[in-house]
């Protein structure tokens, strides 16, 4: 397992971000758009991709869920307000 997954660009709404590991996960995701996200755990937010792998290349990613990124690969975050 030594070999490292090449850094890949990723766009959070229109950002470029350069990700390194092999996933990602719906924290890492927002907190990409949202920096102090780990300050307000009572706002939840929507993900949604796309350009992503294979027979999934869009779909939504839900708290706790980490995806597989790629080159190129658009992510969406949009608070749905408190809960």
């Amino acid at each position: 397992m030594a070999d490292h997954h090449k850094t890949v660009t990723i766009y959070v709404e229109g950002t470029a971000h350069e990700w390194s590991k092999e996933t990602i996960s719906y924290e890492e995701v927002v907190t990409l758009e949202v920096p102090d996200y780990a300050q307000h755990p009572e706002i939840t937010y929507s993900v949604k991709y796309k350009n992503g792998h294979g027979h999934k290349p869009e779909d939504v990613l839900a708290k706790g869920e980490s995806v597989r990124v790629k080159e190129g690969m658009i992510f969406s975050v949009s608070e749905t307000g408190q809960s």
